[in-house]
């Protein structure tokens, strides 16, 4: 697995660095957001480490910049940053990242936190399922999904890692009524810090790329007081 740490303070990098390739993995360094987006764009990487401070771009704007053109690959993003307070974690979970860290960090639970990030990739890759309804097709496997509209030729959807598991999951429970704490247990586990209501943006996101109107949303639901259904037994 190839993560790639960005982190312009060199003693941390260093520090991740060695911490991670003790356990095998394969890292790259960058120190500022701009390099950080050229090095993704030359070699995507399976997972980055990404400090929310940084020279040229800082952390959330190179977050939303590769989740809006995540290229081969659409890599985990683990955040990591001195900022502790709720907002920053929930605005870092919103603009994209699949986890979060706080400075100072231990270098055990950081890899803990990477294995358990890649785990899903590999558990998710190794079911080899495709998970059908009326209009899309998602497939665990290969990763892809595709919406098919009334006669029209079927269109791959342009997802990220956390809108496609969480179409995933709405397309393998069709009707099934889920709350925002199963909805965030199912998509980031015991690794989840923050508020809440961030699975609201991941749901307004997911439906501007799935919906004929997402104003007047046909497929994910508002099921009020609860949270979200899936739903996809209308003709369009």
């Amino acid at each position: 697995m190839d993560i790639l740490i960005v982190e312009d303070e060199i003693e941390i990098a260093q520090l991740i660095q060695l911490s991670l390739e003790k356990e095998g993995f394969i890292c790259r360094i960058s120190r500022d957001g701009i390099n950080a987006l050229r090095m993704f764009q030359e070699q995507p990487p399976d997972l980055i480490i990404l400090d929310l401070m940084l020279p040229g771009l800082d952390g959330l704007e190179v977050c939303a910049r590769i989740r809006q053109k995540p290229g081969a690959k659409d890599p985990y993003i683990l955040m990591l940053t001195a900022k502790g307070e709720e907002i920053d974690r929930v605005i870092g979970l919103s603009t994209g990242a699949d986890d979060y860290m706080v400075k100072p960090f231990s270098p055990r639970e950081l890899v803990a936190r990477v294995r358990a990030l890649l785990r899903r990739s590999l558990r998710q890759g190794g079911q080899n399922q495709v998970n059908r309804s009326q209009h899309f097709i998602v497939d665990i496997d290969q990763r892809t999904a595709s919406r098919q509209l009334d006669d029209n030729a079927p269109e791959v959807l342009d997802l990220t890692t956390l809108e496609f598991n969480l179409l995933s999951t709405f397309v393998s429970n069709p009707g099934r009524v889920w709350n925002r704490t199963q909805l965030i247990d199912k998509l980031w586990g015991d690794n989840f810090f923050g508020d809440e209501r961030v699975v609201d943006t991941h749901i307004a996101r997911l439906r501007k790329k799935i919906e004929p109107d997402p104003a007047n949303p046909t497929f994910i639901k508002t099921v009020v007081g609860v949270g979200y259904k899936f739903d996809d037994s209308t003709t369009i």
